[in-house]
């Protein structure tokens, strides 16, 4: 018996694959006659199947008098439709044992549903109607601007550090769409009009600017012919799709300044302009944050947190975008630390970057959690089914989704040292100073202390 204990032991462990290696993710696509693009990826081995429905359309594609629509959207599209009753939508998606959300980023919103693969049929009606004859009534669009704005407090104005992209992208752009974030202007949502609701709608909310993408327990001919059944017959849209290209200048100085939050503890924010996501440099940078902050054997949380406890929380990564976007770098002070001080050892890191080739031992290192954080992408069909689309949306290959992983293996210990050269320097920077509002002098006390 023992034995046999051991024997079945030795056949798990072979059957496990090993860290970072991932099955190919096998997939169909095909374009429907009005534009829609569609991906199938079939995996039977649990009774799950997700529906996502990706619409090319983020907070960069909105009208700079008219921000914060995309995400409002995002919001909008669960009041149901001319087919579906107002608050129903969620209600069919709990009855049938299922579950659903979305999401806007500056360049795409994300829907989806995860239902059992027997619900695969309900969870297209809903996309399909969506697509087709959401409800953008007056209606909707107060009961959501109330919602949005609930969101917003939450977030943003009584969370503390909630308004760090706000107060990045204001500083870091000047004509680019990227200078306002997903959540936008709450008065502009309320000075829009009906009209101008509805035309964002039918301008954007169009087979030809949308993916939709299907992972889990399904036929792949059975799944065919049902996207067929929901999908073929809603027309394309009207007019060409707008697509912004306004390219954001070189910035020629650093760019400092103060920030007094609703905090307890200082931080330092520094956000540097790289480039777009899918780019080599881009994937050099992504790893370059891997070695300074990816768990506590990192650059910055050794030395800054551990060894000088100058700060509670440190952290670099870039921030994903399909146009040229930003890299983030801060820290949280730890109690009684100058935020000047911790300004310094964070730039200490960066200049060791800089100065220093990574070591083959610390570059293995960081190859292996990069292999192991792309399997782990894949890990749910909800997963799948976004990666799938994302790859298709951006880079116009989904395949990626296999072979991305090849574009970070290909990033030498050369090129992180290059990009740490090339692009985190002073004069590519906004640097924020988060300060509490107690710190913050009153206008009486900066005069006596003029007069003096």
């Amino acid at each position: 018996m023992k034995y046999l204990h051991l024997i079945v032991v030795c056949l798990l462990v072979l059957a496990i694959p090993a860290a970072g290696q991932q099955t190919k993710i096998e997939f169909v696509e095909f374009d429907l006659d009005n534009g829609l693009h569609v991906i199938l990826h079939e995996d039977n081995t649990t009774p799950i199947v997700a529906v996502s429905m990706l619409y090319h359309v983020g907070s960069k594609n909105e009208d700079p008098e008219r921000t914060g629509f995309a995400h409002f959207f995002e919001h909008l599209m669960f009041e149901g439709s001319a087919n579906i009753e107002r608050g129903q939508f969620d209600k069919l998606i709990t009855n049938a044992g299922g579950t659903n959300n979305a999401n806007t980023t500056n360049d795409r919103t994300f829907y989806y549903e995860i239902l059992p693969s027997n619900q695969l049929e309900l969870g297209l009606y809903l996309e399909s109607e969506r697509l087709m004859h959401a409800k953008v009534d007056q209606i909707g669009v107060e009961t959501q601007r109330e919602v949005v704005k609930e969101e917003k407090r939450q977030r943003v104005d009584n969370q503390p550090y909630g308004s760090i992209l706000e107060e990045i992208a204001k500083r870091a752009y000047t004509v680019h769409p990227y200078r306002w974030t997903t959540i936008g202007s709450l008065e502009h949502l309320t000075e829009a009009s009906i009209d101008e609701f509805v035309d964002f709608y039918k301008t954007f909310y169009v087979p030809g600017n949308a993916t939709l993408s299907i992972a889990g327990d399904i036929d792949i001919e059975k799944a065919k012919e049902l996207v067929g059944l929901y999908f073929s017959e809603i027309p394309r849209g009207k007019k060409e799709v707008p697509r912004p290209d306004i390219i954001e200048p070189p910035q020629k100085e650093e760019i400092r300044d103060v920030v007094f939050d609703n905090i307890q503890l200082p931080a330092v924010i520094e956000a540097y302009h790289m480039p777009a996501q899918g780019t080599p440099d881009f994937y050099a940078m992504e790893m370059l944050g891997n070695i300074l902050s990816e768990g506590q054997s990192s650059r910055m949380y050794k030395a800054i947190v551990d060894e000088e406890q100058k700060a509670l929380a440190v952290g670099a990564f870039p921030f994903p975008s399909e146009d040229p976007g930003l890299y983030l770098v801060f820290g949280i002070a730890n109690v009684g630390v100058d935020v000047g001080d911790l300004d310094i050892s964070i730039n200490n890191q960066i200049n060791r970057m800089q100065d220093e080739l990574v070591s083959e031992h610390e570059f293995q290192k960081i190859q292996n959690q990069v292999e192991n954080t792309f399997v782990s992408r894949n890990s749910r069909v909800v997963g799948i089914a976004e990666n799938l689309a994302n790859y298709y949306v951006y880079f116009g290959d989904a395949n990626l989704i296999n072979t991305e992983i090849d574009r970070y293996m290909n990033v030498t210990r050369e090129d992180i040292q290059r990009v740490a050269k090339e692009y985190l320097v002073p004069n590519n920077r906004v640097v924020l100073h988060y300060l509490p509002k107690s710190a913050q002098k009153k206008p009486e006390e900066k005069n006596i202390k003029n007069d003096n």
